[in-house]
């Protein structure tokens, strides 16, 4: 069972800039020159990204500007219809298109805006946002469902709370009501000490079971395979029927930490294919490239990689070709 922390053992590691490719390297991480493939492989099933993030052109200019100083130099600079075009020239078959607000008051246009792009790209499913805690936080995501969205994409790290923030209890059951899932990024990494919270505390695995066991019915993605504790979400994973994680950037050898694949090869039918795009210090196809080769069998390459996002999200923009 999981617990609250209490002894040296359940301490987290140590912060993302000693994480990174670069161990000991102060923020930001470095880039990596390394070479990126034409296109998604031949003999690959239909591939779905289900962690791609859109703003509009001001939200992603203020990003790159904080990843710089904060994270790591991101090599694909590109707006929405580039990001769209990028990966669809590629071969990448449908998008989960993720988004978040960092104050109260973004997140009604940041969700038109989303809508307004997946009835332009039916290939493209729509998410939603709000604000924990905000005035009306129900009703703007009682609108965003009205719009068409498909989803809902919190943050703990960048809005700033956990997953155990009392305002998040009404959030819980508008998802649950209105039958969304939700992406949460509510794993202690990547840290980065320009965030408003140390996610190493505000953030817990026992915290996120305790969310998943108070609602059943709440549909939970963790991206990054919840990281850093891979063997407590492993746990969770058996536990709960109400949990997914996806891959986010863990699977791609980038930071300096343990490659959780045999989490991903213990629960195929659990886990997503994702990868931050356009956000990345390294080619777009890395983790893919990495997940393909994990030892699966063929119906579990073709679950992580695109048919238990359409199985979550529903026939809305992920159901294959």
């Amino acid at each position: 069972m999981l617990h609250p922390p209490t002894a040296a053992a359940d301490l987290p590691l140590p912060c993302c800039h000693t994480l990174g490719a670069n161990s000991g390297m102060e923020l930001p991480l470095r880039a990596l020159d390394d070479e990126e493939g034409a296109a998604v492989a031949a003999d690959l099933p239909p591939v779905v990204d289900a962690h791609v993030h859109l703003f509009p052109d001001r939200v992603f200019h203020a990003l790159w500007r904080w990843f710089d100083v904060n994270a790591w130099p991101i090599r694909y600079r590109l707006h929405t219809e580039g990001v769209l075009a990028f990966l669809r020239a590629r071969g990448v078959k449908r998008v989960v298109a993720l988004h978040y607000a960092h104050k109260p008051g973004m997140a009604a246009g940041l969700n038109a805006y989303v809508a307004a792009v997946a009835r332009e790209h039916p290939w493209v499913t729509g998410t939603a946002t709000v604000f924990p805690g905000e005035h009306g936080a129900v009703k703007i995501l009682e609108d965003a469902h009205a719009l068409g969205l498909r989803g809902v994409k919190l943050h703990c790290h960048v809005q700033g709370f956990g997953p155990d923030l009392p305002a998040m209890e009404e959030i819980y059951a508008a998802c649950e009501r209105l039958d969304l899932p939700l992406v949460m990024h509510a794993g202690r990494q990547p840290y980065s000490p320009a965030y408003p919270v140390d996610p190493r505390e505000t953030c817990a695995a026992w915290k996120v079971d305790r969310v998943l066991r108070d609602h059943p019915r709440l549909r939970l993605v963790v991206p990054h395979l919840g990281a850093d504790e891979f063997n407590g979400y492993a746990e969770l994973l058996e536990k709960h029927d109400n949990l997914w994680l996806d891959t986010t950037m863990v699977l791609a050898d980038y930071f300096a930490i343990e490659n959780p694949r045999r989490l991903v090869e213990a629960r195929p039918d659990r886990v997503l294919y994702g990868t931050d795009f356009p956000n990345l210090p390294y080619a777009w196809d890395r983790e893919l490239r990495r997940t393909a080769a994990l030892a699966l069998r063929p119906d579990d390459v073709e679950a992580v990689l695109g048919g238990n996002a359409a199985r979550l999200f529903g026939n809305h923009g992920v159901a294959q070709d």
